[in-house]
């Protein structure tokens, strides 16, 4: 029998435990571990002054604060744990774990202790996405559906509310995945390119860290893979699960979901069924129907052809992904903060039959912009570079094939300036697009936040 949560914090009773980085899934770990009088310790990089009232109300609820430039000095207690940003390399981690401390995160824990199925999905891009496409065909087959990993609300501290035929759909991240020791019963990796490497050591720590969502399966299990991308093709030479289905747009299948003609089938052993029409999928791009065809191999024998059908139709897709905020004067604006990497932002520009006025910059991954630059030349009429990467992609699209001097090119410190730069020189007709290529962390906490003032700015809210 599984554990479940409350008899895993007893088991920390007489143990120091250090939550480091008092993140979006830290917080409530924090506040379980201090309502079971554990003896807790926060570390962050963030300041107390940074913290505001945070700090103060930790300290008076018995926890002990580690902050500032040091906050990882003296790391020795009992359990750690880490934040994803955190990688289990840093010496400081190495430290406290050659001294015998074990070191765990949240989402580690929750697989530990969550008693229904598990679905997992990751990849370099398209997994938000995905994620919410899977947890949509769920609750559209009136399956009951947790959301969580990498986006919405942490799970951990729900684990003892779940029942056994709830479903668990989690969007898991390099960074989570990197250290994980168990794997969900089904998992999907959308597709593997250059990513994270500022923080990863290289690409083949970052591809392993990719392989770590399935290589603890069991037989009994499902991975999905793209046929379409050779190094997500081969993890199926590792896959210990015996149920492998691959999605593709390029290949008729034996098993497995892929386009044919404008119709997306699934296959069982040779036996094709039409799930739906490409057109039918409200969602726009080709990226996002594979999004919805990797999704439709991870729900197989959990949801109905006419539901996937239905879903498609109707379902609107993610927040701050190709997010259509408004039309005003006959000019469409979209957010599309979630893309924060080059091969997303290309992805984004090819779901538009015109040029757009692009919107882009902020934090590099350490991640070739040249790729995007070729495509900027080909599919941008005028481009509003803003945050630390600005003079990179700058360079790198001036550099490229394809570039011409008529393409309009504005640099702007400030990101309000930026947003009112692209809409004044937007007419009927136009699509401005905000499509950053990069993080958020030059000057926001996530993409969330940088596509939500976005948004206000389009809208006309004062800030």
């Amino acid at each position: 029998m599984r554990q479940t949560f409350k008899n895993y914090l007893n088991t920390l009773m007489d143990k120091k435990v250090a939550v480091i980085g008092l993140g979006i899934s830290n917080a409530p770990l924090v506040d379980a571990l201090l309502e079971a009088g554990i003896y807790t310790i926060v570390r962050d990089k963030r300041t107390a002054g940074e913290l505001g009232g945070e700090a103060e109300n930790l300290s008076n609820r018995g926890a002990i604060l580690k902050l500032g430039e040091h906050y990882l000095d003296e790391l020795s207690e009992d359990v750690i744990f880490r934040t994803p940003g955190l990688m289990p390399s840093n010496p400081a981690i190495l430290e406290a774990v050659k001294n015998g401390a074990e070191l765990t995160s949240e989402m580690e824990t929750f697989f530990k202790v969550c008693p229904c199925k598990k679905i997992g999905i990751t990849g370099s891009d398209g997994k938000t996405t995905t994620t919410s496409i899977i947890a949509e065909l769920l609750k559209n087959q009136a399956e009951n559906v947790y959301v969580g990993g990498n986006i919405g609300t942490p799970l951990l501290t729900a684990a003892d509310d779940m029942k056994d035929d709830d479903i668990a759909v989690l969007e898991l991240s390099s960074f989570q995945l990197i250290s994980m020791k168990e794997s969900p019963d089904i998992a999907v990796i959308t597709n593997i390119s250059p990513n994270h490497l500022n923080i990863h050591g290289d690409l083949d720590e970052y591809i392993d860290a990719k392989r770590n969502i399935y290589m603890h399966q069991k037989p009994c299990d499902r991975v999905v893979l793209n046929k379409d991308r050779e190094i997500t093709r081969d993890f199926a030479k590792t896959a210990p699960a015996d149920e492998i289905l691959f999605f593709s747009h390029r290949s008729r299948l034996i098993n497995g979901v892929f386009l044919e003609d404008g119709v997306i089938y699934e296959a069982r052993e040779g036996k094709i069924t039409e799930i739906t029409r490409a057109e039918d999928i409200l969602l726009p791009g080709a990226h996002n129907l594979e999004n919805y065809m990797a999704a439709f191999a991870a729900v197989r024998d959990l949801v109905s052809i006419d539901v996937m059908r239905e879903t498609g139709k109707t379902f609107k897709g993610v927040e701050h992904r190709i997010e259509l905020v408004r039309e005003r004067g006959g000019v469409l604006y979209y957010n599309d903060s979630i893309a924060s990497s080059p091969t997303r932002t290309i992805a984004g520009l090819r779901s538009f039959d015109k040029k757009v006025i692009l919107i882009a910059g902020g934090k590099d991954k350490g991640i070739t912009f040249d790729e995007l630059a070729a495509e900027i030349n080909m599919r941008v009429k005028k481009l509003v570079l803003t945050g630390m990467a600005a003079n990179q992609i700058y360079g790198a699209v001036i550099n490229a094939p394809g570039f011409s001097e008529k393409l309009e090119i504005v640099m702007r410190d400030d990101f309000t300036e930026a947003v009112l730069e692209a809409s004044k020189s937007a007419v009927a007709g136009d699509i401005v697009l905000l499509s950053p290529a990069c993080t958020s962390f030059d000057r926001f906490r996530n993409f969330e936040e940088r596509g939500n003032l976005f948004k206000d700015i389009v809208n006309g809210v004062q800030h």
